[in-house]
């Protein structure tokens, strides 16, 4: 799993107000009903985000990495993976993810993005993280109706490359020490990218591993603030 129990986002580098958090229940257009947590800013800047998390679905992380979103102006809703299969309960310590990891296909992500994405408005941007982060690439390369897709340390393994395009613009974050996608399977995809003519830049964090972008991981403080700020200028220049 990328993130423990008790670990926590970054901070942005601008840290407004935050008018409201709370977890909600979405409904995709399958029907779907499925937990979301969702943070509006006091003071909006016309951005919006659907967070897509790791393998854990909607644990605490994510949740507070909503908020964090909302410091730094953005309307923000990340959601959970596994109504279909595991109803509407807890996705802490206990939550024996795997089964329903197994479950999941990009269809899916599709129509639940899509629900969240209906309760935004302005550009809407995905973040993702480890398998959230490849769904993240493939929900905005193949359109979507959303501006771009940011993804962190993405797990090619969960995705196809692309044959169509060129869809939104994609953003791609990695840590150089890590090991869920090689090297060679990032220039295999960024390279199908190219053949299609999606517009993507990466930038990598050398010797940082895998689930760097976690507050307690002193020694990558720096990237985790370069990464913000990547973020802020990469939808900010796509909105």
């Amino acid at each position: 799993m990328c993130h423990s129990t008790d670990s926590r986002p970054p901070a942005p580098p601008i840290q407004g107000e935050v008018a409201s958090h709370e977890l909600t229940e979405l409904t995709s257009a399958d029907g779907n009903r499925f937990l979301a947590y969702r943070a509006e800013p006091a003071e909006p800047n016309g951005r919006s985000v659907v967070i897509l998390p790791d393998v854990r679905g909607l644990h605490p992380f994510y949740r507070d990495l909503a908020v964090r979103f909302a410091e730094a102006g953005f309307r923000a809703i990340a959601i959970d993976y596994f109504g279909r299969t595991a109803g509407l309960g807890d996705r802490g310590a206990d939550f024996d993810f795997m089964p329903h990891v197994k479950q999941v296909t990009s269809d899916q992500v599709r129509a639940d993005v899509k629900a969240a994405t209906d309760e935004l408005d302005g550009p809407v941007f995905t973040v993702g993280f480890c398998m959230g982060g490849a769904q993240s690439w493939r929900q905005a390369a193949e359109g979507n109706g959303l501006a771009g897709g940011i993804g962190f340390y993405g797990a090619l393994r969960a995705i196809e490359a692309p044959t169509t395009g060129p869809g939104a613009p994609l953003l791609l974050l990695r840590g150089g020490a890590d090991t869920v996608s090689t090297p060679a399977q990032f220039d295999a995809y960024t390279a199908a990218l190219d053949r299609v003519g999606t517009e993507h830049e990466t930038h990598v964090y050398e010797g940082a591993p895998h689930s760097f972008f976690d507050r307690s991981y002193g020694e990558w403080a720096q990237a985790c603030q370069d990464a913000w700020h990547r973020i802020l200028s990469f939808t900010e220049r796509h909105s």
